[in-house]
């Protein structure tokens, strides 16, 4: 088993070059340039308390084409009933800190550690990472989730809710706003069953690679995300 250990500058090894399941590098660091480096190549952390920061590119990859979009009758209900109230970027770090106490079955712990909050902090102060926070008839926040973007790309890293339905809620506003503004695809990265049923779908890592490529040939919408006047209630008619 070869797994490569970084050196000092933010620079990885060629994806295709990761274990079969998907372990690529160990080491390094958080920094806004390793991070970047690393989502710029179809790469991402992940890692618990017990273990160094590893780095991963996984074959399968997972990721949603906006056409795929399976939205649920109880959620579309949801929506026109008008339960929830979609925001982006109104509260990243309660977001985040949400997701990290999240109990997921079959995981001891959370890999959203205090390091990695704070980088993903430092990143959504320079624009590239971005929040979706759902908040109910009361304003509390109930649901929501957070990732990367790059070029015509946005990499999710994590969701919560705490009424039912509110993730689906945002990931559904999310999706089309991003079409709204031609992104190309959502890099969903590790397959679950959850992400599954809202359409999300298997492809080669050599395919993703390939796509990643294409959606980075653009700029980044950097900067606070937000919704342009009339466009909540477009996104919402569409989703109802």
């Amino acid at each position: 088993m070869v797994v490569y250990r970084l050196i000092e500058d933010p620079i990885f090894p060629h994806p295709e070059e990761a274990e079969p399941d998907g372990l690529l590098a160990v080491g390094g660091d958080l920094s806004p340039e390793r991070l970047l480096s690393a989502y710029a190549s179809g790469i991402f952390p992940w890692y618990d308390e017990r273990s160094p920061i590893l780095w991963w590119s996984l074959d399968p990859r997972l990721i949603l084409n906006f056409d795929k979009l399976h939205i649920s009758r109880r959620v579309r209900r949801k929506v026109r009933k008008r339960e929830y109230t979609v925001t982006f970027d109104r509260a990243f770090e309660s977001v985040i800190a949400n997701c990290a106490r999240k109990f997921r079955p079959g995981q001891a712990g959370t890999w959203i550690l205090p390091e990695m909050i704070e980088a993903y902090v430092k990143l959504h102060k320079l624009g590239f990472v971005h929040s979706v926070e759902v908040w109910n008839r009361e304003g509390s926040l109930v649901g929501g989730l957070y990732g990367v973007s790059l070029g015509k790309v946005f990499s999710g890293e994590s969701m919560f809710f705490l009424e039912p339905d509110a993730s689906k809620v945002g990931f559904s506003y999310l999706v089309q706003w991003l079409k709204n503004r031609e992104f190309h695809f959502v890099d969903c990265q590790q397959p679950t069953d959850h992400l599954k049923s809202l359409g999300a779908e298997e492809v080669s890592r050599e395919h993703f690679l390939e796509l990643l490529d294409e959606a980075l040939e653009h700029p980044a919408l950097r900067g606070t995300w937000e919704f342009m006047e009339g466009e909540y209630e477009m996104i919402t008619e569409v989703l109802s």
